[in-house]
């Protein structure tokens, strides 16, 4: 495999970083200030697309910045894992920063200055983690992360508000120093270097029951995946505005979870280290159990972020299902959920901040007639809600798809079981809500008539919807990425 050496993933997690400096100084500007966030968004999306042609031709991006010690370094790497979370997460930081100066004006909300500087951070952040060449320099971006998002998570500052992001501390920080932090000291031990490699790097350097001590530190202490029982940090984060959990949720913070539990089991374990220990499978009912947990707590949530909380968490397994079925089609199915699950949750918590900024109502139990009164974002949520259960032709059918085939490749039925129960219970606690929008009578005492949220907050929503949409017809940049990730590993 042919290296290029340049600086470019370097300038790509910069250019957010110097966003925050100009996005500082100009807070008593705020039409100056949000210039510097869209340009900044659209200079992150255009260095990342001009690195995509050196991928796409089976090269790799490579930048050494530092040694700190022998086989401890501070590098960036992009191939095609790191590009498909690089891709998704820059796009959707372009059209969330639309989003979320339409929201943040529309209420009238306090401190969006640092609100905007901390959105910066945390995308500078997410592309340090998709670019990390090494276990090391991926921790150094995910506790980033964590920090600058837990001042958009106690962003109201109010009571509610500080217990959230306090949980959402503890949960994340709390994991990464009990659990995480020890395993990559062991991978390091024991293996001598930290960098990712195709086929492992812990195969032949400890004995089976050392590895899967490693193993469950690294599952245990990569909380931002959402996986129980590290979940409820979560659920708790709903009490920042909807951009934030747009973020959380979608873009930045549980895609990082997902991208490093991929990371570490196919470039510091291994397929066949892993196949060979049995340990896929163990982790295979871990996250179905979380699938299915999840799911059922979901229908139990009359909030309407609370319900799209718990479906995150039970979404996001299958990311670490896919992957820990060990197989072609079950790995291609983690790579381009990471993508798909996006752009649908995306639309869906876009749509229930555009339901509060128009109607103030956040409970499902409200929304009875609402899709008469807002039928764009209704209609965008019903899109959201059909690729969420996996209904063609939206982009959740081709990852839910090949999800079925690794489970068939894996000879696996239970997990098929997993799978179809989840489905159904997707679809039992997303349809009444489509179905209260749009069948069920309004309030008599409401005031009837199309009131939709302002544009700079419909337009957003409308696209991520057609997105999903776009990757059901056009998933062939997602497959092929993904194949280069599968070639590469088994």
């Amino acid at each position: 495999m042919e290296i290029i050496e340049s600086a470019r993933p370097v300038y790509v997690v910069l250019v957010s970083l110097l966003a925050v400096i100009l996005i500082g100084i100009s807070g008593k500007y705020p039409n100056l200030r949000e210039l510097w966030t869209m340009l900044a968004a659209l200079l992150k999306f255009g260095l990342v697309v001009s690195m995509l042609p050196t991928i796409l031709a089976g090269k790799v991006i490579e930048f050494h910045v530092t040694r700190i010690l022998p086989g401890l370094d501070i590098a960036f790497r992009v191939d095609s894992l790191g590009m498909v979370l690089a891709l998704t997460a820059s796009f959707l930081w372009i059209i969330t920063s639309i989003y979320t100066i339409g929201y943040m004006r529309s209420l009238k909300e306090h401190a969006q200055t640092r609100f905007f500087m901390c959105f910066a951070i945390a995308m500078s952040a997410a592309m340090g983690v998709a670019f990390s060449a090494n276990v090391f320099t991926l921790f150094v971006f995910y506790e980033m992360i964590t920090v600058s998002t837990f001042a958009l998570v106690a962003h109201e500052e109010t009571p509610e508000a500080i217990k959230g992001a306090r949980k959402y501390l503890v949960y994340l920080l709390g994991t990464s120093v009990f659990f995480f932090l020890p395993a990559i000291f062991l991978t390091y031990h024991y293996a001598g270097t930290l960098d990712f490699a195709s086929h492992g790097i812990l195969a032949g350097k400890a004995s089976y029951t050392i590895i899967s001590i490693i193993f469950v530190l690294y599952i245990a202490g990569i909380a931002k995946a959402g996986m129980m029982p590290f979940h409820s940090w979560l659920p708790a984060a709903m009490v920042a505005p909807t951009p934030v959990s747009a973020l959380l949720h979608a873009v930045a913070v549980v895609k990082v979870g997902v991208f490093t539990v991929l990371r570490i089991v196919l470039f510091v374990f291994g397929v066949d280290l892993l196949q060979k220990i049995g340990l896929g499978v163990f982790l295979s009912y871990f996250a179905s159990f979380t699938i299915i947990a999840a799911s059922i707590l979901a229908l139990k949530q009359d909030n309407l972020k609370l319900r799209l909380a718990y479906s995150t968490v039970s979404q996001l397994s299958y990311i670490i299902l896919g992957v820990a079925l060990l197989t072609p089609s079950g790995i291609t199915s983690s790579i381009i959920h990471i993508t798909i699950h996006a752009f649908s949750k995306i639309t869906l918590f876009f749509v229930a901040g555009a339901i509060f900024v128009a109607t103030q109502k956040k409970y499902i139990s409200q929304m009875n007639g609402i899709g008469r009164r807002m039928p764009f974002t209704m209609a965008a949520f019903t899109v959201g809600v059909l690729s969420m259960i996996a209904v063609p032709p939206f982009g959740g059918f081709v990852s839910k798809w090949y999800l079925l085939l690794g489970a068939v490749e894996a000879n696996m039925l239970p997990i098929l079981v997993v799978i179809v129960a989840s489905t159904l219970l997707n679809a039992a606690y997303f349809l009444p809500i489509v179905y209260a929008a749009f069948f069920k009578d309004p309030p008599a005492d409401e005031v009837q008539g199309v009131h939709e949220a302002p544009l700079m907050i419909v337009v957003p929503l409308v696209i991520t919807a057609l997105g999903t949409l776009a990757l059901f017809i056009w998933p062939s940049l997602l497959l092929n990425l993904a194949k280069m990730v599968v070639t590469l590993v088994m």
